[in-house]
């Protein structure tokens, strides 16, 4: 299973979507409004506003809570403006960070991503100091219900798909960054239902840490992704089931 499936598992199997339901509807709404602002609100002519509406969806947030981060960021609701910033940072082992914001204070948000990073034994890194590593792709979370590996290889390279992570506990279908919408759309006219869709940073290479290296690694990413202003965390590790065991068991 890929360091991403296993994060994201680690996630839903400690109840932090859960529990942190409030948190996320407000990052996605930061996110609409913003996409919203800078393409339109039409979906239709809007590929970011588009991608960021099946996030919303797939996580069950309310249509009026959409509507209103749509209208603030056309204008027609006052909002606030938000800056988008990416910093990339240094964490135990060799493990490298990316992490997206969207923030109306740079200043304070900086200074409190430097805070978290260095309480968990992490640093800030020079622009492009690790983002060389990484590749945007479009990512497709498939339920494995009722499709076993042979199906949905074949359908996912019919309608388009890069790849497909059969571990885990969903299918994982990999795309070029451009093609996100059009597969997914094909993928629902040959009956496969798409449970998220997204665009994500995957890393070229990867690191495997020990279990104490990748545990504090986890806490690290953990600990930002909580922050108000982060809207992705995205590393470059590959975590060992013993780590994940060890992860889970806190």
């Amino acid at each position: 299973m890929s360091g991403h499936s296993k994060w994201s598992t680690i996630k839903h199997k400690k109840g932090a979507l859960d529990a942190k339901r409030g948190k996320i509807f407000s990052k996605l709404a930061k996110e609409i409004s913003v996409a919203a602002r800078l393409g339109g609100g039409d979906p239709g002519f809007n590929p970011r506003l588009r991608t960021v509406l099946l996030a919303a969806r797939a996580a069950n947030m309310p249509s009026d809570n959409i509507d209103r981060a749509v209208k603030k960021g056309t204008g027609e609701l006052e909002g606030t403006t938000y800056e988008e910033v990416r910093y990339e940072a240094y964490a135990g082992g060799g493990a490298a960070l990316i992490i997206d914001v969207l923030t109306d204070n740079k200043n304070r948000t900086v200074a409190e991503i430097r805070h978290i990073l260095t309480r968990h034994n992490g640093s800030m890194a020079e622009s492009n100091a690790v983002a060389w590593n990484f590749e945007q792709k479009g990512l497709i979370n498939v339920a494995k219900e009722g499709l076993d590996e042979e199906a949905i290889f074949e359908k996912a390279i019919e309608a388009g798909a890069e790849d497909v992570d059969t571990e885990g506990d969903q299918y994982e279908l990999t795309t070029a960054p451009g093609d996100l919408h059009a597969v997914v759309t094909a993928l629902g006219k040959l009956g496969v239902e798409v449970a998220e869709a997204k665009l994500t940073m995957l890393p070229k290479t990867t690191v495997t840490l020990d279990t104490k290296a990748a545990t504090t690694v986890l806490r690290l990413m953990e600990a930002v992704e909580d922050h108000d202003d982060v809207q992705n965390v995205y590393s470059n590790i590959d975590i060992t089931d013993e780590a994940m065991a060890a992860v889970m068991a806190e």
